[in-house]
């Protein structure tokens, strides 16, 4: 075929538009490829977000170099009571089963030592069978004489995490029986707070405001796992069980150069004022514990105060007035 001008031109035209027929089609490829690539790379990202961060309130306990990589807070607390107190902790079960805290894991656990009744027996093992929140330690029952060494160092043992690189729970709390602590109140301080080495309560004596002076009253206070574990392992608290234990307890913490986070929670943390001593505020908004509850009506007024059955839904089926 011979070439003449005119099919010299028709020739580069047609070539031109070949060649950029085929280097958008290459380059559409490419986009594709691109554009699929970051989709599935955006909807990675979207849905570990999502997981993280699957309520508005866990945003805020992330990003604090103090925190670990976890936004849920989980704690242990455990209410030091007696084998026989079965309406207690019945009580006590009514209480704490109707809050959920959001960012949290609370787990409520009764404590005592060994069983040594035969009714004791059967009717504890039916509530671990129906509630499993019962720890039985190995001791014998006592005030003054090692329960508290026993509890917090058997709770490595008992929650043993070394098949996890983070701790079972990030705080334990020693709690009495005659003291109610609001949770999602409980939470809210908690946040900004240290995940390690970490000593909260209610400081002692009643005057102080200075939580390294001396120690935190018995009605509840909590420590970070780490210095769960170091009780386990010194030989500070092993060799000093016996007296006030709560005092104790603060001893060996200033002994062992431990808790060198501390955070005081008066006044929101107080005795009921019946009668008003300095420990006793009255009853207000801003309360994480409430101690001295020794009857049901002073449960009850404290109870009724904070309005804790107002999620209690209407039906048919039942009329409270």
């Amino acid at each position: 075929m011979t070439f003449t001008p005119s099919n010299r031109r028709r020739f580069i035209i047609y070539s031109s538009l070949i060649s950029s027929f085929l280097f958008l089609c290459i380059l559409a490829s490419i986009n594709e490829i691109q554009f699929d690539n970051f989709r599935k790379f955006r909807q990675c990202a979207f849905t570990q977000t999502f997981k993280n961060n699957s309520t508005p309130e866990n945003i805020f306990l992330q990003n604090s170099s103090s925190h670990s990589n976890s936004s849920e807070i989980r704690i242990l607390i455990g209410i030091l009571t007696l084998p026989d107190h079965y309406h207690k902790r019945h009580f006590l079960r009514l209480i704490y089963g109707t809050k959920s805290p959001s960012g949290a894991k609370i787990d409520v656990k009764f404590v005592f030592c060994n069983l040594t009744k035969e009714d004791q027996k059967i009717l504890v093992a039916l509530e671990i069978m129906r509630y499993d929140d019962i720890i039985i330690l190995n001791c014998k029952e006592n005030m003054d004489k090692g329960k508290t060494y026993t509890y917090f160092s058997s709770l490595p043992e008992i929650f043993d995490s070394s098949d996890s690189s983070s701790p079972p729970y990030h705080y334990v709390m020693k709690v009495d029986d005659d003291s109610y602590f609001r949770l999602e109140n409980l939470v809210q301080s908690l946040i900004p707070l240290p995940r390690e080495d970490l000593y909260y309560g209610y400081v002692i004596p009643c005057p102080s405001m200075d939580p390294f002076v001396h120690y935190m009253s018995g009605m509840g206070y909590l420590v970070s796992w780490d210095i769960a574990e170091w009780i386990r392992e010194s030989d500070i608290p092993k060799d000093h069980r016996i007296g006030p234990e709560d005092k104790l307890f603060g001893e060996w913490l200033r002994d062992g150069r431990r808790a060198k986070n501390r955070y005081n929670a008066k006044w929101s943390m107080y005795n009921l004022p019946e009668p008003a001593t300095q420990c006793t505020h009255e009853l207000w908004p801003d309360t994480v514990a409430v101690h001295q509850l020794k009857n049901q009506d002073k449960w009850v007024r404290t109870l009724n105060y904070f309005n804790v059955t107002k999620a209690l839904k209407s039906s048919k089926l039942y009329h409270i007035p």
